[in-house]
Parts: structure tokens; C-alpha cells; sequence
């Protein structure tokens, strides 16, 4: 898949290698390599000076914003939104220019040394051997050491990386283990103290002003704004992962689909207004288990579209317009009966109409051939609903037809039998496809983490971030679908993800995952 291939190596920051054997191509050969490179500078330039007049926009709009315009919980989220959102512009700016030197630049303060209370655990690194090429034995010269700051829940402790440097006399080499490959480069925080900080923010929904008053309890009050670029970058290197579980979603003949509400910051009118989170998932009845949720600025259909791409299978939804346009192309719609059971519940809930109880009596047939066919294969299941629901289903709309002459226009139990008529055959569909579900409950509870999110982050910081974190938490909402500690697989990934090969990076995907086996 080119688009994903383009993803992963942006990711990783390596430009299209040059073959081993060049001078011995043809020149055919040659031309069609030229126009291939000069295509990936293009792309990369242009992908360089967007952002890098994107990045001069979110500076001045990061330091023109007058917090006092912002209440305070809006105020500290901007804060803490801005500082990973310069982070991960940057991070994305420097995997695509050429590596200058490591060396640090001219004006930039070292970093403060990590509190000498915390504990600490040694880890050394040394050569595989120490015995020279010319035959001698290297002697150790001295090392070098590196400290990285370790997380568990209230207590910090630091890991120090020693790594030898042993020299031979005679032919004066110098040999030393490399540096161990880290998702932040030259940072303090390990892979755990990063799981840490992405799972409190997007899975206990914990904004980084709590977690740096957590954090300090535990011994070391770390910033906010160090918080945030943490958050920045980790969800750069996370991206690749997150457009590979969308690939492998999108390699599914039945998709779920459904979106909520998310409110967005807008600074500079000190308000917000109403952004979306759009969430799709591989069918209630696939063995492999994948949510992808993705952040947009509105409800507008074409975000729809513009995810789902050339994706051409049946599609669980529910009867927004936003989804026409797609069924309109070629995808399958498949409705969901929950919805229009729905609509006769309430009424009779309030006590409002004996049609509607009716109604609720022959749906929970359906349901009820439906739990007879949950554990079924896929043939079986139609073969069930074929012999069983289709019955049921025929009376039902024959019934709702003949009462639907006997109720006034405009009247609550009109709407509610109208929508079960006007979506009968997508309300339907399932009978004739086993593996597709009678309802869309399996991506409304995909939903409900953000819904408890909502209420105690409020709202998205900026485009970015929301988009950020729908990629986190599709990698966490995955996870648990799959049975994984959010914690432990994200830890594992992070650690990995700086030296998994690109071939294999679906690996490390919630639904392929398996944990680390320490030697």
C-alpha cells in the first residue's frame, strides 16, 4: 500500500534509499530513479515549508493569546495545547531535514540533573568483546553516563545508562556500546514515564496541569509545558502506528460508524465551538478487533469520505446525511435497529402510545433471534435469521404500514413508525449478511469513553491536538479491545518503535501485539 509505506518512512525520517548497484544501471533505469527522487524532494520541501509556516503561526498565535481572555480550566488547556503542539512541528520538521551533528546548539541551557534522592538502578552497556581487530585487549578507559527518569504510580526512580568506552594501546581504537535508541532523543523520560503521562491524558482523561501536581506529590513536580512537548512528540512517532491499524481497518468488508460531539477551543474569541470525533471499527462479528477515531472540524459528510477513501464494503450507520454521499458511491448501507427502537421506547416509556409497546414486543423477537445467533458462524447465522427474523420482519412491516393509516400526521408514534418505513431496507439488510450485526451498538460503546472524557476535559485545545489525540486513543481503545493493559502495551511499543523495521511495524499493532519476552 504506497500511502502507508509514504507514512512509515516520513515517520521514521528516512528518504527513498538509492540502490546498492547503481552504476551498474540502465539508463532507462537511471531516468525513472531521477524523476522518483526529485519527486520525493518536491513532496518533502512542500511538506517543510507548510509546516514550517504553520509553526510560525501557532508561535505568534502562542504568544499573542492574552490567557486573562480565558477562563481558567480553557486557559491551561491552550497552554499545555500549544507547547505539544510546537513540539510535534517540530519533531515533524526535523525527521524531514537532513541530520546536521548531535552536538548541542550554541545558547541552549543544560538540563538540570535529576534529584540525587531518587533511586536509581544501573544498566551497562558494554562492547560484545574487547579484544581489538589487531588482536590486542582493550583496556577501559572510563564511560559515559546517561540518566532517564522512570514512572510507577507514586514513585519515580532513575535508570542510569552506563556505557564503557575501551580503548586498545596499540592501534589506539576506541570501542563503545551505542547509545540505546530512545523515542525522544537525548530526552529523560523513558518509555514507561511516556506510557504513563498518554494514558493518564487519554485514557483517565487527566489534563497535564492535574498530572504536574500528581507528579509532585510522587517527588518531582514536573512542568506542564515539559508534559506537553512529551505529549508532542510521542504522538509524532505514534502516528505511522496509528495509519497502519487504519490500513488494516480499512482491509475489512463491514465497518461500523457513528460520531459525537466535541467542543474545540477557539482562543482568539475566548470560546469554543462544535468540532467532531468520528469512530470507525471493524464488524462486531470479526475476530479482529480495531477502532480508528478521527478528529475533524465539523460534521460535514466529506470527512466521511475523505477516511474511508476507495473503501467499497457495507458501512453500520445510522441515518445521518453525511453518509449519503458514500452509499451514493458504491458502499452498502446497513441501518441500525436500536435506532428506530428507540424512537417507539421513549414513547412508551412516557406511557404515550400502546402502538409503540407493540412495536417493542416484535424488535425484542428480533433480539431474541439474535442471541440465538451471536455465537454462530457466519453461513449459520444467515441461515438462522433467514428461517427465524425474516418472518418476524415481514409482520412487523405489514403491521407498521396498516397502523401507520390509523395515527395522526406529526404525531410522535407518525415520526417513529415513518423512520422504521423510510429505513427498511437498510434496517433489513442484515438478515441477507451474516456478518453484519442488527444494530450499531458495538461503535456507540467504542464512543462511550469519549463521552466520560468530555465531561472532564470539556474540550480539544486545537485541530492538532484533537487529531492527536484521536490517534492515541484509537491505539488504547484498541488495546483494550484486544485484552492489553493500556499501560504495558504502550510501554512496550515506545521502547520498540525506535528500531522496529518498517516491515514490520504492523507488529506492534493492538490487534498483532505481542509483549516483549525478557531474556
Amino acid at each position: 500500500m504506497p500511502r502507508l509505506a509514504r507514512a512509515v518512512c516520513i515517520g521514521h525520517d528516512l528518504p527513498m534509499p538509492l540502490p546498492a548497484d547503481l552504476d551498474q544501471l540502465d539508463a532507462d533505469t537511471l531516468r525513472r530513479l531521477l524523476i522518483e527522487q526529485e519527486r520525493e524532494l518536491v513532496w518533502r520541501q512542500t511538506k517543510i515549508e507548510r509546516l514550517t509556516h504553520e509553526l510560525a503561526l501557532h508561535k505568534r498565535h502562542r504568544f499573542g493569546v492574552k490567557a486573562e481572555r480565558l477562563p481558567t480550566e480553557q486557559a491551561q488547556l491552550f497552554e499545555e495545547t500549544a507547547e505539544a503542539d510546537l513540539a510535534a512541528m517540530s519533531e515533524e520538521l526535523e525527521q524531514l531535514q537532513p541530520s546536521v551533528g548531535t552536538s548541542t546548539p550554541k545558547g541552549q541551557a543544560r538540563r538540570k540533573p535529576l534529584p540525587p534522592e531518587l533511586p536509581r538502578t544501573e544498566i551497562r552497556h558494554e562492547p560484545d568483546s574487547t579484544t581489538c581487530a589487531c588482536g590486542c585487549q582493550m583496556r577501559r578507559i572510563g564511560e559515559d553516563v546517561a540518566e532517564k527518569l522512570d514512572y510507577t504510580p507514586g514513585r519515580f526512580t532513575v535508570e542510569r545508562h552506563i556505557r564503557g568506552k575501551w580503548a586498545c594501546a596499540a592501534c589506539e581504537t576506541l570501542v563503545q556500546a551505542p547509545v540505546p535508541a530512545h523515542i525522544i532523543d537525548k530526552g529523560i523520560p523513558t518509555a514507561g514515564l511516556l506510557a504513563q503521562v498518554l494514558v493518564a491524558k487519554y485514557q483517565d482523561h487527566l489534563p497535564l496541569y492535574r498530572q504536574e501536581g500528581i507528579f509532585g506529590r510522587a517527588g518531582l513536580a514536573i512542568p506542564q509545558s515539559t508534559l506537553a512537548q512529551w505529549v508532542g512528540q510521542s504522538g509524532v512517532h505514534l502516528q505511522p502506528l496509528v495509519d497502519a491499524l487504519k490500513a488494516d481497518l480499512l482491509a475489512h468488508p463491514v465497518l461500523h460508524a457513528d460520531e459525537t460531539p466535541v467542543a474545540m477551543l477557539d482562543p482568539g474569541a475566548g470560546k469554543t465551538h462544535r468540532a467532531y470525533l468520528w469512530s470507525y471499527s471493524v464488524g462486531a462479528f470479526d475476530p479482529i478487533k480495531a477502532v480508528v477515531y478521527d478528529f475533524a472540524d465539523s460534521r460535514a459528510g466529506r470527512h466521511a469520505q475523505a477516511f474511508l477513501g476507495e473503501w467499497r464494503g457495507t458501512l453500520i450507520c445510522d441515518d445521518y446525511a453525511g453518509y449519503k454521499a458514500l452509499i451514493a458511491q458504491g458502499v452498502t448501507e446497513a441501518g441500525c435497529l436500536a435506532h428506530a427502537r428507540r424512537k417507539f421506547f421513549d414513547l412508551a416509556a412516557q406511557g404515550q402510545s400502546q402502538i409503540a409497546r407493540e412495536a417493542l414486543e416484535a424488535i425484542g423477537q428480533l433480539y431474541g433471534v439474535e442471541r440465538q445467533a451471536a455465537e454462530l458462524d457466519i453461513d449459520a447465522r444467515q441461515r438462522l435469521r433467514e428461517a427465524k427474523a425474516r418472518p418476524i420482519l415481514e409482520c412487523l412491516h405489514a403491521w407498521l404500514l396498516a397502523r401507520r393509516t390509523q395515527v395522526p400526521n406529526g404525531s410522535g408514534i407518525a415520526r417513529a413508525i415513518d423512520y422504521s418505513l423510510k429505513r427498511w431496507a437498510a434496517l433489513t439488510h442484515y438478515v441477507d449478511d451474516g456478518r453484519v450485526p442488527i444494530d450499531n451498538n458495538w461503535i456507540e460503546n467504542q464512543i462511550r469513553p469519549i463521552a466520560l472524557g468530555r465531561k472532564n476535559w470539556l474540550f480539544a485545545g486545537s485541530l492538532r491536538a484533537g487529531q492527536r489525540a484521536a490517534a492515541i486513543m484509537s491505539l488504547i481503545q484498541s488495546a483494550r479491545l484486544n485484552g492489553h493493559e493500556p499501560f504495558a502495551y504502550l510501554k512496550d511499543v515506545l521502547e520498540r518503535l525506535p528500531t522496529q523495521p518498517y516491515g514490520r511495524i504492523r507488529e506492534l499493532l493492538p490487534h498483532r501485539w505481542q509483549p516483549t519476552v525478557s531474556a
